[in-house]
C-alpha cells in the first residue's frame, strides 16, 4: 500500500520540479524569436554600411544607413504627417471592411439565394486589379480621399468576407444537429454556435486584411497621383524619387515597412488574446 501511495507523490514532485524548467525553456524560445531577427537586422545594416563605404557608392544611388537616419530626423515633420494620412485611410478602410465583410458573410450563410446572387460579384471585384479600376473610382468619387478610401476598402474587404463565410460554414454538423434537436432558432444557432466557431477564421481574415489595407492605400495613392499638404507617404515616395532625394525615399519606405509590421503584430496579438483560452492553435503556442 505504501509503495502505491509513494508513486503519485513522486510524480507530483517531478511535475513541480519540471514546471520551472519548462517555463525557462519557453522564455528562452521567446527570447530567441526576438533576438535572432534583431541580430540579423543589425548584421544586414552593418553589411549595408560597409558596402556603401568600401565601394564609395554615391548617396543618390544607395545612401548609407547614417544618411537615411538623418533624413528620418530632419524630415520627420513631413514624413510623419504623411504617415498619419496613410494610417487614417488604412484604418478607416479596415474598419469598414470588417463591418461590411462580417455582415455580408452572415447574410451569405443565412440565405442560399443571397449567396448565389452576390458572392460571384464579390469575387469579380476582388480579382480585378485595383490599379485598373482606380481611375474610374477617381472620376466618380466626390474627392480624392474618398477614392483612396474606396480602393483600400475593396482590397481589404474580400479576405474578411471569404474567411468569415468559410468559418460560418465550417461548424461541426454534430453540433448543428444537437442545436436543432433542442429546438434552437436560426439566430440562436448563429449567435451561440456559428459566430464563435468562425472566430479563428475571422481573425485570420483580419490579419490578412490589415496588411492589404495598408498596401491598397499606398497603391491607390500611386494611381491617383494625389499631391499637396494632405498627401500620404506614397506621394512622398514619388516626390523623393523625382527629386533624387534617395535618403528620404528610404526613410519613407522604412516607415511603411514598420507600419505594416506593427499592424501584423497588433492583429496577431488580438488573435492570440481572443483564442488563447480555448483554440488549439493558441493553446499549442502557450504550451
Amino acid at each position: 500500500m505504501s509503495a502505491v501511495d509513494s508513486k503519485p507523490a513522486h510524480s507530483g514532485l517531478d511535475t513541480a520540479a519540471g514546471r520551472p524548467e519548462a517555463d525557462r525553456r519557453m522564455l528562452g524560445e521567446r527570447l530567441l524569436r526576438i533576438l535572432v531577427p534583431v541580430a540579423m537586422l543589425g548584421l544586414l545594416v552593418l553589411i549595408w554600411a560597409w558596402y556603401v563605404t568600401a565601394y564609395n557608392v554615391p548617396h543618390y544611388i544607395l545612401p548609407s544607413p547614417k544618411r537615411v537616419a538623418q533624413a528620418m530626423i530632419e524630415d520627420r515633420a513631413l514624413l510623419f504627417t504623411a504617415l498619419l494620412v496613410t494610417l487614417k485611410i488604412t484604418f478607416t478602410a479596415l474598419a469598414l471592411a470588417l463591418i461590411g465583410g462580417v455582415a455580408l458573410a452572415v447574410l451569405l450563410v443565412q440565405s442560399r439565394w443571397i449567396e448565389l446572387a452576390l458572392y460571384p460579384y464579390a469575387v469579380i471585384l476582388q480579382v480585378t486589379p485595383i490599379v485598373a479600376i482606380a481611375p474610374l473610382i477617381l472620376i466618380y468619387a466626390p474627392s480624392t480621399q474618398v477614392a483612396l478610401l474606396i480602393c483600400a476598402w475593396i482590397v481589404a474587404f474580400f479576405p474578411i468576407l471569404s474567411n468569415t463565410a468559410q468559418g460560418l460554414k465550417s461548424v461541426d454538423h454534430n453540433l448543428l444537429n444537437l442545436f436543432e434537436l433542442y429546438g434552437a432558432s436560426r439566430w440562436q444557432m448563429l449567435y451561440l454556435l456559428r459566430l464563435p466557431a468562425a472566430l479563428p477564421y475571422f481573425l485570420t481574415g483580419l490579419r490578412i486584411g490589415g496588411g492589404l489595407a495598408l498596401i491598397a492605400a499606398v497603391v491607390a495613392e500611386f494611381a491617383a497621383g494625389s499631391a499637396g499638404a494632405g498627401s500620404g507617404l506614397a506621394f512622398r515616395l514619388l516626390e523623393s524619387q523625382f527629386r533624387l532625394n534617395i535618403p528620404r525615399l528610404f526613410a519613407a519606405l522604412i516607415l511603411l515597412s514598420l507600419t505594416g509590421v506593427l499592424i501584423f503584430f497588433a492583429t496577431t496579438f488580438i488573435s492570440h488574446m481572443l483564442l488563447r483560452k480555448w483554440h488549439e492553435s493558441a493553446l499549442k503556442r502557450e504550451n
